[in-house]
């Protein structure tokens, strides 16, 4: 049989640090959807600075899901007995007490139960 040479080429897509993530799906697909903010400022306005909100989003059959939600588990488990159990930031453990808090002065004051809103990267 002759030798063939076939060619292909790579795209590989950016690195990107997501600060945020939310997952969402329909009978076919999950869509897990990675979010990063990042303040900018514009020396040439004299206006607010701007958030620049950027997505990455990767859609995968729901099997694939199952499976890739047991491998980042096990990795998961490997990184704890490497370097020790993950734990929240003090920085964001301060943020939800303030939020509590917050909450509890809320309700004091209607008289009324107030629910959190949708969870953010804050947790």
């Amino acid at each position: 049989m002759a030798e063939r040479k076939v060619n292909f080429s790579i795209a590989d897509g950016q690195e990107f640090y997501a600060h945020e993530v939310s997952v969402h799906f329909n009978p076919l697909q999950f869509f897990i959807d990675f979010k990063s903010l990042t303040p900018r400022v514009d020396v040439r306005s004299n206006d607010a600075h701007i958030i620049s909100l950027k997505h990455n989003l990767v859609m995968i059959e729901p099997y694939h899901a199952k499976q890739f939600s047991r491998l980042l588990l096990q990795v998961i488990k490997r990184y704890e007995k490497e370097f020790g159990k993950i734990e929240m930031p003090k920085q964001l453990q301060k943020v939800k007490q303030l939020k509590s808090k917050e909450l509890q002065v809320a309700n004091k004051e209607n008289n009324e139960q107030i629910k959190p809103e949708n969870p953010t990267y804050f947790g």
